[in-house]
């Protein structure tokens, strides 16, 4: 598999602005800039387009580990936490938190766990972050 995402940018750091696309179209022209990515204005930046995808992949890798296990999701949902933060040569993500709560018939919590973990070292975003520090807590719900 292939695919691409762009972005263009005019100005500079600061004053500069620009707009990311995916080529699926999810995203067309989403405005982002300095406002967006460290001030908390409208718009989207690199850190929760990251946080986004390693939710995405990690959950849906640990579908397919549930599944190897004979188990079936009801319902999961994971929220990915990016932390970015200066650093001797400019800034790294250091960390990131996923969040997971699933509703899994017929798991018990420490499979759930047990399973979520080998999902977290396995799913191919997990695998970009080798510098970060990657953390999870797991609540199976029902």
């Amino acid at each position: 598999m292939q695919t691409n995402g762009s972005a263009i940018w005019s100005g500079g750091l600061k004053d500069g602005h620009g707009t990311i696309s995916t080529a699926s179209g999810a995203l067309k022209d989403q405005a982002y800039g300095f406002a967006t990515r460290f001030e908390g204005k409208p718009g989207t930046n690199p850190e929760e387009l990251l946080g986004a995808a390693h939710a995405g992949c990690f959950t849906m890798a640990l579908s397919m580990i549930l599944g190897e296990a004979g188990l079936t999701a009801e319902k999961m949902e994971t929220k990915a936490d990016v932390t970015l933060d200066k650093v001797e040569d400019g800034f790294a993500i250091t960390k990131i938190h996923l969040t997971l709560k699933g509703k899994v018939p017929n798991a018990d919590h420490a499979k759930f766990e047990e399973l979520a973990n080998k999902a977290k070292a396995g799913c191919p975003v997990s695998k970009l972050f080798k510098g970060a520090e990657i953390t999870l807590t797991a609540t199976l719900e029902g």
